[in-house]
């Protein structure tokens, strides 16, 4: 498996993205509209927030899903037994924000659903027939009027030594929406599992951005476009000490959305918030 950057302004781009994500279920584009200088303030605001006790004002709602997730609640991972080491920040453009940071966040949220609308439509025109017959109505109307796309601000603490000797910074799993949009990380640690059950190494360039598929779509296109397992690993040696802070935005179709004979978005949203011990 090869994750080869593809620039978004090229042509043929779409096709090549698209290939990219059925072939190995993630794809990384250079060249993206997403502001870096941007990005890289928004980290540095958010790691002042999660060093603060102001964080425990905001601690997460079960109804919503918003707000502070702390490491003692963060999530367990399907078929794992230890909990992720990491905290985290659910931000809706509905749900609460600290004003500080709500700026800042808001033209982030505006700019990477765009974008991630953008690459959707993608998908969709460039879907098998068969394929895109099967799918209960169009990708890009599925996340029409949607309330549930979720931006989480994530960080991983730096390590203390204490940890359990088996826990990871984010245990093997997938991802539950239609699209993941991940601008590069503060810090490296991303990997995948390839089909020869080998694990890769995702790039971490400031200029690239990662796009994965999720159990969404890949329901709704009847295993065509592949979930693929991916986790976090924990720095070693002097890097131990150094936290870790990533931005990904969860595309979420409306829970009315019928993705397959067996779920709807809501449905299957639901299920796999019990399975991660937060609903």
């Amino acid at each position: 498996m090869e994750l080869a950057a593809i620039d978004y302004r090229a042509p043929g781009r779409e096709a090549a993205f698209v290939a990219s994500l059925r072939e190995t279920g993630f794809g990384v584009l250079t060249g993206h509209p997403l502001d870096g200088v941007l990005i890289e303030r928004i980290y540095r605001g958010w790691q002042a927030f999660f060093a603060g006790d102001a964080k425990w004002d905001f601690e997460f709602s079960r109804e919503h899903q918003d707000g502070y997730f702390s490491t003692e609640i963060s999530e367990l991972a399907k078929g794992q037994e230890l909990r992720d080491i990491k905290e985290y920040f659910h931000y809706y453009p509905w749900g609460r924000c600290p004003e500080a940071l709500r700026t800042d966040i808001e033209r982030y949220y505006a700019g990477a659903c765009a974008l991630a609308s953008e690459l959707l439509s993608w998908v969709e025109r460039h879907s098998p027939p068969d394929v895109a017959a099967g799918y209960r109505e169009p990708l890009s109307r599925m996340i029409e009027g949607s309330h549930k796309t979720l931006l989480r601000i994530l960080h991983y603490p730096p390590l203390t030594g204490e940890e359990p000797a088996s826990a990871l910074r984010a245990a093997p799993h997938e991802d539950i929406n239609l699209l993941t949009i991940l601008p590069a990380a503060s810090h490296p640690g991303l990997q995948i599992l390839d089909r020869e059950e080998r694990w890769l190494d995702v790039p971490c360039d400031p200029t690239s951005l990662v796009v994965n598929t999720g159990d969404m779509l890949q329901e709704a296109s009847a295993g065509w476009f592949p979930s693929t397992t991916h986790r976090v690993v924990n720095p070693q040696g002097r890097d131990r000490s150094a936290g870790r802070l990533s931005l990904p935005l969860f595309l979420h179709p409306r829970p009315e959305v019928v993705l397959s004979d067996r779920h709807t978005a809501g449905s299957y949203l639901a299920e796999r918030l019990r399975e991660l011990g937060v609903a």
